[in-house]
């Protein structure tokens, strides 16, 4: 055997599956078909949210959490309905990981060194319902670091086993086939690609110099999802959510390419809700691009206007940072609309400065440097946009802004190159929204909404712009932002049981397969179900790769 146990994929899963072997005296080839500098994947471009219930962080901000709370929010959101037969891993997946949230993963975390920021947001607020989709309360905590700095330790513990003489890279090396014999993995073949060494996220070669053949005892895929290529993605996207955009941004690097599910599909493993998946519809067009179509997602606060692309505000519970997936089937599934590619948000000077975040690593650099001073001055004493936000109001394409609505309104038409919002039915809108400001008490579901933020102090200090009307010139001027699909992450796949045992087509597991991580739909084949709470991509490649390390490296003891 060339290892104990082949991890197929150097992302986040993969490195903490490689950490678990490793720590138990295991030897690991680790296959990735991108150079030294992708190690840790897509998760080193994450903000670095992790989902965690009752939490120090919560409590020391005013929030009552609990195990009950978190698992009606998450089966709530989940919806599981096919309990028979495709749900009926992820559901168990899904209670372990509540429990995990709500337990040993804070220490678990911490015991890894990553620290948290001391401030919890409120991500998915969800569809105004009790027992929905959505999050009752804060649970969204931000890694020192971001995604760099989840991804981190586990790097340097991998490099450190490779030092040990513990782990094996083979990068550069492209899996096409897991080999499969008597029922039982045996091992990995594929293609060397050309030594090829583009900086990190940047798209590579697929030149092939060769053929390579590595055989274990084990085998952990952990190789990510769909969301770089947009035929497959528009292959699988789900009659519920409409039509797919004929034009949409990309949220992740181009080797998120999916491959690895049809190569175990072709090898006997159990596929399950593939229809399932997660896209956002606050996708912005990078003015400053590092793989191809790159998209970046605005974190927005709940005070922009949200209109269609015929300018008509967006109705409940389609307001900014609630319901992901109810927006994006409203907006695919509307007969008038469903043609256009794009929305619009409307806000002022005053809400970009307070409310706009962009999620990624690189465009945080503060929090990614933990750097606790700039974080300080920038996002709470500071005056005017963070910087990387600025630079896109600045460069981006799909920002404008005027001095008044009538003029920014026709900045808008010219973006598109289609005269599409009337600026007098926008005004109507606006002013009547702008009538509801001026009470702590309103009829209108968004304003409540500002309301209710703004009584939760993490918000109120850093994240929720004081009320004001949106024509209110002392709070302008007023920027109008084109708003775009960006395609992110694979809510199905391989379908797993509870020690990460990857499933043939019987239902019954593969003797030495494993899987974790998106391939996985984090656990089970889809631990999320319909909806995701947000911070739970990554934690889901953390708890499922710790268990696919863990029980491979005890199938091969």
């Amino acid at each position: 055997m060339d290892a104990d146990v082949i991890v197929v994929g150097a992302g986040l899963a993969g490195l903490v599956a490689a950490h678990e072997a490793t720590s138990r005296g295991r030897r690991v080839a680790l296959v990735d078909q991108e150079n030294a500098a992708n190690l840790g994947g897509q998760a080193f471009w994450s903000f670095g949210g992790l989902f965690l219930v009752g939490s120090p962080e919560q409590r020391r901000l005013g929030i009552k959490d609990s195990f009950d709370l978190a698992w009606n929010d998450w089966q709530g959101s989940a919806r599981f309905d096919r309990l028979a037969d495709e749900d009926s891993w992820a559901v168990r997946w899904a209670r372990a990981y509540v429990e995990f949230a709500a337990g040993e993963k804070r220490s678990w975390l911490r015991g890894h060194g990553i620290e948290l920021l001391p401030t919890v947001g409120w991500a998915e607020r969800g569809d105004l319902r009790a027992g929905g989709h959505g999050n009752s309360v804060p649970r969204f905590h931000i890694a020192w670091g971001t995604g760099t700095g989840v991804v981190e330790p586990f790097v340097r513990h991998a490099r450190q086993a490779a030092r040990d003489g513990l782990l094996t890279f083979h990068h550069r090396h492209r899996v096409d086939e897991l080999v499969i014999e008597d029922g039982a993995a045996r091992g990995v073949r594929g293609a060397v690609l050309a030594e090829d060494n583009v900086a990190r996220g940047v798209a590579s070669n697929r030149d092939r110099v060769g053929d390579f053949e590595l055989t274990a005892q084990a085998v952990v895929v952990t190789t990510g999802g769909i969301g770089a290529d947009h035929d497959i993605v528009r292959r699988y996207w789900p009659e519920r959510l409409g039509t797919p955009p004929a034009e949409m941004v990309t949220g992740v690097p181009a080797y998120v390419d999916g491959r690895m599910l049809d190569i175990s599909a072709e090898a006997g493993v159990r596929l399950v809700n593939r229809d399932r998946m997660w896209h956002y519809t606050e996708g912005l067009q990078n003015w400053d691009p590092i793989w191809p179509g790159h998209g970046i997602r605005i974190l927005p606060g709940p005070s922009s206007v949200w209109l269609d692309a015929l300018g008509r505000r967006l109705p409940d519970p389609c307001l900014p940072g609630y319901d992901t997936l109810g927006t994006l089937k409203y907006l695919r599934t509307t007969e008038d609309i469903a043609g256009y590619d794009h929305s619009w948000f409307i806000l002022t000077r005053k809400i970009i400065e307070k409310e706009f975040a962009l999620s990624g690593s690189e465009q945080n650099p503060d929090i990614t440097a933990k750097d606790r001073g700039a974080v300080l001055r920038d996002r709470l004493l500071g005056s005017g946009a963070p910087a990387p936000v600025q630079a896109f109001v600045d460069k981006g394409a799909d920002f404008v802004t005027a001095g008044s609505l009538e003029q920014l309104v026709g900045k808008m038409n010219a973006l598109t190159g289609k005269t599409l919002l009337d600026a007098a039915e926008v005004r109507r809108q606006i002013e009547a929204r702008d009538l509801q400001m001026s009470n702590p008490y309103s009829k209108d579901s968004q304003v409540q909404g500002i309301h209710n933020a703004r009584r939760y102090i993490g918000d109120r200090l850093g994240r929720v712009a004081s009320p004001h009307r949106i024509l209110d010139p002392a709070a302008g001027p007023l920027i109008g932002v084109r708003l775009r699909v960006l395609t992110r992450k694979t809510l199905g796949g391989i379908q797993t049981d509870l020690d990460s045992r990857a499933l043939g087509a019987d239902g019954t597991p593969i003797d030495g397969l494993y899987a974790a991580g998106e391939v996985a739909g984090f656990g089970g084949g889809g631990v999320h179900g319909y909806n995701a709470l947000e911070g739970t991509f990554l934690g889901g490649c953390l708890f499922s790769g710790r268990a696919a390390g863990r029980h491979a490296a005890r199938h091969t003891g």
